[in-house]
């Protein structure tokens, strides 16, 4: 075969590339299209309903709320609630709690799970399958609430902001993912910066951080999302100091206490018009917290998804 001949069979395959090639759609793939999106928009509803029945219920007259009464539309516009939580101090402190601990624990997690990860990974280092494996076996192995709780009381941490970041710091499962990412690189770059002259730290802030952002950003997400919802160890930890609650144990409290007070009044027999109007404002605080609690957390997951994919599959396929 000529180079002409070749030639010629390349021009031919680029205009077909280039032309616009229709495909005329069967009965078959007409209907599986079809039933296809339907049950995705109706998956797509099912998911989106609960946060829009929140929505509304945030923004409807309190008393309508109770009554269970609003179901697909808001009754009876109501902001007021909005404006008792951004503007009634114990709120806002529960808020700058809680984004103060996302923010440094999701930070000095994913620093952590990064370095300890890299050095996991060098063959030289003294102790390696020593210390890797006491932090593994810390995934298996729980003495329980009790001695947590002694263990943090001992160590100053009860009633003290840092519960919240230090004992998160080092996270085997996330440390495991690092790892098996770092390890998926190739050596070859670490090996020509070492013959430069390159130590290991600027190896490692040079070459193994900027090559590792689908993985941390995967750690991060995972991080973020259970400083911001977490709430038992503010609970517990925090028994006596509650300026350093955190929003999801207001909210917590909020449920618990309009409960508390419907709860009493029947056993008393009667409920009164004061206790059922704080049980009302009590649910309506809970229900524009939990709301004020997830938008943020769904605003930033999308900015971080294509990392998160990138990141979890490369950890799903090296063990």
């Amino acid at each position: 075969m000529n180079i002409n001949s070749l030639l010629g069979k390349r021009k031919k395959t680029k205009k077909f590339e280039e032309g616009n090639v229709h495909y005329k759609m069967k009965t078959g793939d007409i209907v599986f299209s079809i039933i296809n999106y339907t049950v995705f928009i109706l998956f797509a509803i099912i998911c989106i309903y609960p946060f829009y029945y929140l929505f509304i219920n945030t923004i409807s007259d309190s008393t309508l709320v109770t009554k269970g009464v609003i179901t697909w539309r808001p009754r009876g516009l109501n902001i007021e609630v909005y404006k008792q939580i951004f503007t009634e101090e114990r709120f806002l402190v529960a808020i700058r709690i809680t984004v103060l601990r996302t923010v440094l624990g999701t930070l000095c997690t994913v620093m952590a799970s990064a370095f300890i990860g890299y050095l996991v990974t060098k063959q030289e280092m003294f102790g390696r399958k020593v210390l890797y494996r006491i932090i593994i076996v810390t995934m298996y192995f729980n003495a329980g609430t009790i001695p947590w709780y002694l263990t943090m009381n001992s160590l100053g941490l009860t009633n003290n902001f840092w519960a919240y970041i230090i004992p998160s710091i080092v996270a085997p499962y996330n440390i495991i993912l690092v790892k098996t990412y770092i390890e998926s690189i190739p050596a070859e770059l670490e090996e020509s910066a070492k013959m430069d002259g390159a130590s290991y730290l600027r190896v490692f802030s040079s070459i193994i951080l900027p090559l590792s952002k689908p993985i941390l950003a995967t750690i991060a997400i995972f991080c973020a999302v259970g400083n911001w919802n977490s709430f038992m160890d503010s609970r517990i930890l925090m028994s006596t100091k509650t300026s350093l609650r955190t929003l999801q144990d207001v909210l917590q409290y909020l449920l618990t206490q309009a409960s508390e007070i419907l709860s009493e009044g029947a056993n008393n027999g009667e409920v009164s018009e004061a206790a059922t109007q704080k049980a009302m404002a009590a649910r309506a605080q809970s229900i524009a917290l939990s709301m004020a609690s997830i938008l943020p957390i769904v605003c930033v997951y999308p900015f971080f998804m294509r990392f998160f994919e990138k990141g979890i599959m490369i950890g799903a396929v090296k063990g």
